[in-house]
């Protein structure tokens, strides 16, 4: 066994007797004639990286969008550590403690580390005078994002850089950074080694690791299944809008995960 292996069948344990921070039960949702979601429920706990896979069109982005509040669903649930939570919007879902990272990362170019951090979210003062004419806290903000960035283990060459120096692996850190420095319950990653070198692909899965070591709720949506067997502590299989499977990911049973994605 190796170490990550040893780390995830010891989270594993610790979390099998765990309350789900995220439950989500008969999750339906249509796009017209569309039937996109049918009835599809998950649980999401602390200190666990719980895989979403399938196929294109299996209904996974309109489920984590449903979660992320984007998209509403017709009907189901969606409770959070025990609570029913009403998620209308993006702001609904990260101020339930939810935070989603996708493909395109949505930073800003041309703004440093800090500003992407709090963009829309800035710290100011005074607090009695209108938002647009406070002050912003710059050194507050850097500060509290060198702590994030030191907490996740990211070195950085140039802290004031903007994101746009940066290289796929880094912005994709400063991307997942912000999402754990604001998610109080739960981090979604959406292909977060899209586009990705080898070696910069390992630095986001070591960062995956150590979020879940740091006890964050994480749902990874990967198309990669070595980074499923590698990372994952359990794995639930979409197909046409349904779930048809759940599964503890290993090397010795990947035939059967892919058996599930192609309905084989």
């Amino acid at each position: 066994m190796t170490p990550a292996q040893a780390i995830r069948a010891e989270g594993g344990a610790r979390t099998a007797a765990a309350e789900p921070v995220l439950r989500v039960d008969g999750a339906t949702k249509r796009f017209g004639s569309v039937l996109a979601l049918d009835n599809v429920s998950l649980e999401a706990r602390k200190g666990e990286v719980l895989a979403l896979l399938g196929d294109n069109g299996a209904g996974k982005s309109t489920l984590i969008k449903c979660i992320s509040g984007v998209h509403q669903l017709d009907q189901g649930r969606i409770t959070l550590e025990g609570e029913v939570a009403t998620i209308r919007s993006p702001a609904d879902a990260r101020a339930a403690g939810i935070e989603t990272v996708y493909q395109d990362l949505a930073l800003f170019d041309n703004l440093d580390p800090s500003a992407n951090f709090y963009a829309g979210r800035e710290l100011s003062a005074p607090a009695w005078l209108p938002r647009g004419l406070r002050f912003l806290k710059r050194r507050e903000m850097d500060r509290a994002t060198r702590e994030v960035l030191s907490r996740l283990q990211i070195s950085l060459h140039r802290h004031d850089a903007t994101v746009a120096l940066m290289s796929g692996g880094q912005r994709q850190a400063v991307a997942v950074a912000r999402a754990v420095a604001f998610a109080r319950k739960v981090v979604i990653l959406d292909e977060p080694t899209a586009a990705l070198g080898v070696r910069e692909s390992r630095e986001v899965l070591n960062l995956i690791g150590r979020l879940r070591e740091q006890g964050n709720a994480v749902i990874l949506i990967t198309h990669n299944m070595e980074h499923v067997t590698a990372l994952a502590d359990r794995a639930i299989v979409m197909r046409q809008g349904r779930k048809v499977g759940e599964i503890r990911p290993t090397s010795q049973n990947q035939q059967d995960i892919v058996a599930l994605i192609i309905g084989a």
